[in-house]
């Protein structure tokens, strides 16, 4: 009997360890599964850029005859040469740049004071605010575009590249406020009642306090408006007409005849468009994510 009971411990042993060799092999089988399944979504979501990317690099004739996702008879570079004169890129990425550099530091302060007031202070009909500022992320914008060009049209601002300023602007705030309001919320009362104690006022705690802390959160947004604005495309084709004013999505339009469209010429136009932004997301990638999880989780 004493032999037995000593002999039952190694096949518990031996029990368990069966078990966690089954548990590590079922773990290590949804990880593989997993694996494929996350290649397969990535390789669905670089098709649109591989197709670009093998358009762009193949002659007219080549395309027509094998299609977008072929691989190309013969690798050319002459289809991005031709797109930057084509699609006027110099005049267009520095109207863009212009109008980008000056929309995106205002609209990042006034939707910072915005967001930290609604966040922070005691204002009457706080929530009344803050739920018809969200109501602009439900408008579509092509509801509003006939307002906006009359608007426009009564002050002068139509053909204007400045009469982009005022609509971007307002369709940004609203996306720009919820971000950065639920970020502001996270920041210790504490800290803004001790700065308001030793005499700050609201101005003050804000740059001299709040800002450094949501430094991550500013930078993420102000990332996220310049890539919205970058691409935006509806509204400066109701407001500008004149090349000379156009912005980098207007001159992909360039490469679309009456009758026909230049497919190779447009991926390049497309891919030279598309090198900024790929730029700003690859360096400040850290920043993004960073910024738009820091108000998603509360303490």
């Amino acid at each position: 009997m004493t032999a037995i009971i000593a002999a039952a411990p190694p096949d518990v042993s031996r029990e368990d360890s069966s078990r966690q060799a089954m548990r590590g092999r079922r773990i290590r089988r949804r990880a593989f599964v997993g694996t494929i399944v996350m290649l397969v979504l990535a390789l669905l979501w670089a098709m649109p850029l591989l197709a670009l990317l093998l358009t762009g690099v193949k002659s007219v004739s080549d395309f027509d005859a094998h299609g977008a996702l072929s691989v190309p008879q013969s690798f050319t570079l002459s289809n991005f040469r031709s797109a930057w004169g084509v699609g006027q890129f110099g005049t267009a990425f520095i109207n863009s740049g212009l109008i980008t550099a000056v929309k995106v530091p205002i609209g990042v302060l006034i939707t910072s004071l915005l967001s930290y007031a609604l966040a922070k202070m005691r204002l009457p009909f706080r929530r009344t605010i803050t739920f018809a500022l969200l109501m602009g992320l439900t408008i579509p914008i092509f509801i509003a575009i006939v307002p906006i060009f009359t608007m426009l049209r009564s002050v002068h601002l139509t053909d204007n590249l400045w009469g982009l300023l005022l609509p971007y602007l307002a369709f940004g705030i609203p996306f720009e406020v919820l971000v950065l309001a639920s970020f502001f919320r996270r920041v210790p009362q504490e800290i803004i009642e001790a700065a308001r104690i030793d005499g700050a006022s609201e101005l003050r705690v804000f740059f001299s306090v709040l800002l450094p802390l949501s430094l991550p959160a500013i930078v993420t947004v102000a990332i996220l408006d310049a890539v919205a604005t970058w691409n935006e495309l509806v509204i400066a084709l109701i407001i500008l007409n004149s090349p000379s004013h156009r912005t980098v999505p207007l001159s992909l339009l360039n490469f679309q005849g009456q009758f026909s469209t230049n497919f190779s010429g447009l991926a390049a136009g497309i891919l030279i468009a598309l090198l900024p932004i790929l730029l700003v997301y690859a360096l400040l990638q850290k920043w993004i994510v960073s910024g738009l999880t820091a108000g998603a989780l509360k303490d």
